[in-house]
């Protein structure tokens, strides 16, 4: 059973590393379900404040995920209705992910353009938003793929300091 809880700790650990990019998979939260697997094996001893605090990470980066494209839309001087635009289109990208990847970087940049456009802001205040918004999800990206990957490392350092107990013949 230890193998089983292993291997299939390992594949969720880095499906949630290709999740930091897909949005359809919710990369640090399945990377964290697989760190869980590891320690619910008889070889690796239960750490709850290590569990406790990657699953802090793991939501954290999630919630941040949502807020920082409107913050980065605000930041590059997106307006109210930019920010909202920006939140809608977020929200268009996961209820129609049709478009992928793709999807999720086009509609909330689509969208501070359009609520900047419709506050009557210039075309190049308008693009100015929409770029911020971009940053944004770049950034978000780049958290969420930072904390897969440390939980894949996590995930190795254990298994590497307890390979003799988890190979161990006869147990």
């Amino acid at each position: 059973m230890d193998i089983f809880l292993l291997i299939t700790g390992l594949l969720l650990v880095i499906i949630g590393i290709f999740g930091s990019f897909l949005p359809a998979l919710p990369g640090p939260p399945l990377s964290w379900v697989g760190l869980l697997l590891l320690y619910l094996t008889r070889s690796i001893p239960m750490d709850w404040w290590m569990l406790g605090i990657t699953l802090f990470f793991a939501i954290g980066v999630v919630v941040l995920d949502y807020f920082i494209p409107i913050a980065g839309t605000k930041r590059y001087g997106g307006t109210k209705a930019g920010i909202w635009g920006t939140t809608i289109g977020l929200i268009v990208a996961l209820i129609f992910p049709v478009l992928g990847l793709f999807g999720i970087i086009i509609w909330p940049f689509i969208g501070a353009l359009v609520g900047e456009l419709l506050n009557k802001a210039g075309h190049k205040q308008a693009f100015k938003a929409a770029f911020g918004s971009f940053i944004g999800f770049i950034t978000g990206t780049f958290l969420k793929f930072v904390i897969a990957v440390v939980f894949l490392g996590i995930f190795l350092w254990k298994v590497w300091v307890y390979r003799g107990e988890i190979f161990a013949f006869g147990g």
